[in-house]
């Protein structure tokens, strides 16, 4: 199959566009918008789109945050059942690697991310929101791992993120159930950290990734990367991955000023400008 080429516009402020995602920046925050109706499911043009979309969304240096959001209905039903129903083995064996790499481009971004959940985020769409770092779910959404009920297990990251965020036991009854998880219990087992009524999901997600515009943007790296990573060792790795993160800072502009500020004026005055 020939390579799909993809056109994006790049502008400071405003939209990259491919057909069902699209990547738009506004006051420093940007948006990686799904947009394949009726329920954005991810067929393997979406995975590429989103994988593009990420890498885009981290080059830039004029967004500081990040938000995935499917719109006001629906975040992500699931991947496209038609579409994987028609694959062999040999088939998915290749196309599981960039379905996965379409994914950790998400999870890798050196930005704050955030998900805003509204409606449906099941299979694929739970294992989307899992890449992110913060997520803010409609009081309606349902959330859940049904992949079981196919005859297959997540093959996007389900069965290794879901755990480290809520706990094995915990993911393996879902996983195992295929059930959806309602947005109460939901934030309750820590799987979501906000619940908001569906027309307030993205602006609290803006709200929240509003704080980190005009942050250290080296710090805010470091320690996603700190806490990611160390969550993939022992502690004693951990410590060792936190430390060199937390030197390597003394190299910035950032931690200049922000020492300097803190002396002269007190804490949560500094000035950042992302150096």
């Amino acid at each position: 199959m020939p390579a799909r080429v993809v056109a994006w516009v790049v502008t400071t402020e405003g939209s990259d566009v491919g057909e069902f995602v699209r990547l738009e920046a506004e006051a420093g925050v940007g948006t990686i918008r799904l947009d394949r109706p009726p329920v954005n499911a991810l067929n393997s043009q979406v995975q590429d789109e989103l994988r593009e979309a990420a890498e885009e969304a981290g080059r830039r240096r004029d967004i500081a945050a990040v938000i995935v959001y499917g719109g006001e209905k629906a975040f992500v039903a699931g991947a496209d059942i038609k579409e994987m129903a028609e694959m062999s083995y040999v088939d998915m064996a290749d196309r599981s690697v960039a379905l996965q790499e379409s994914f950790t481009a998400v999870a890798r971004l050196p930005k704050p991310v955030i998900a805003a959940i509204t409606g449906y985020a099941l299979g694929g769409g739970l294992e989307l929101a899992l890449c992110a770092d913060l997520r803010v779910c409609s009081d309606n959404a349902r959330l859940g791992q049904p992949e079981i009920l196919l005859g297959v297990i997540p093959g996007a990251g389900g069965t290794q993120r879901l755990p480290r965020l809520v706990g094995p036991s915990r993911a393996k009854e879902m996983i195992f159930t295929g059930r959806h998880v309602l947005a109460e219990e939901a934030l309750r087992i820590g799987l979501v950290d906000r619940v908001v009524s569906a027309d307030e999901v993205y602006p609290v997600a803006r709200e929240l990734a509003g704080r980190f515009v005009g942050g250290p943007a080296f710090a805010l790296r470091a320690a996603k990367e700190a806490v990611d990573r160390g969550l993939e060792t022992d502690l004693d790795t951990g410590l060792e991955i936190e430390r060199i993160q937390f030197s390597a800072l003394f190299a910035t502009e950032d931690r200049a000023t922000g020492m300097q500020s803190f002396i002269e004026q007190g804490p949560g005055k500094a000035r950042f400008e992302g150096r």
